[in-house]
């Protein structure tokens, strides 16, 4: 698991301005989706690289998607297991 200490990724010049109300286009787009490839490859999940860089779960599906990011299946149906 990828550890969250205050900001997931490494801070950048152009992170002060990408605001999660802002566009993120071009090189800028590239990098990030290349930063959330790599914490995911290492085990990190959607919902906590979203938390990590402050969008939305959608939003990191799709630039993981863009990046060209294999996604994990689900966890899985939990209601026809026994209860341990």
């Amino acid at each position: 698991m990828v550890p969250l200490t205050g900001r997931l990724f490494a801070q950048r010049e152009e992170d002060d301005v990408l605001g999660s109300c802002t566009w993120i286009t071009g090189l800028a787009r590239k990098r990030l989706g290349a930063d959330l490839r790599r914490a995911y490859d290492k085990g990190a999940s959607i919902r906590t690289l979203a938390e990590g860089c402050g969008r939305s779960y959608g939003f990191v599906h799709l630039l993981l998607t863009e990046a060209g990011t294999t996604l994990r299946p689900r966890g899985g149906d939990t209601r026809g297991r026994p209860v341990a």
